[in-house]
């Protein structure tokens, strides 16, 4: 699996890379020991990823969104989190019929939810 991704900064600052497991290098890049330019703006949030065939076809797409411009960018990440189902309400055999709570240990999806190509 080949990635592009990008992560919002504590800075509000994107940053656009390539990796095999985006999850991984976003822990790699709050430890410290990713980029230079994250390691002074942790922490870092995934905020979009993308899955591409091939490595070469990754490291072009990341080429590409390098070049975009930071309006551009915030586009893309507010067009995948619009494209997601918004969490489900369960409910609770005790709650009354019109108080649906939510179950508050169910992880939310991430804005970095997988895009295919």
């Amino acid at each position: 699996m080949h990635c592009v991704y990008i992560v919002r900064c504590a800075d509000g600052t994107l940053y656009t890379g390539y990796a095999r497991d985006p999850d991984a290098r976003e822990k790699v890049h709050n430890s410290g020991r990713g980029a230079r330019y994250t390691s002074g703006r942790r922490p870092v949030v995934l905020v979009y990823r993308e899955i591409l065939k091939s490595r070469g076809d990754a490291l072009r797409r990341e080429h590409e969104l390098k070049r975009w411009s930071r309006r551009r960018k915030e586009a893309l990440v507010a067009a995948v989190l619009l494209h997601q189902e918004p969490p489900r309400r369960r409910r609770r055999a005790s709650a009354p019929s019109g108080d649906a709570p939510v179950n508050s240990s169910r992880k939310l999806p991430s804005a970095a939810d997988t895009i295919s190509r």
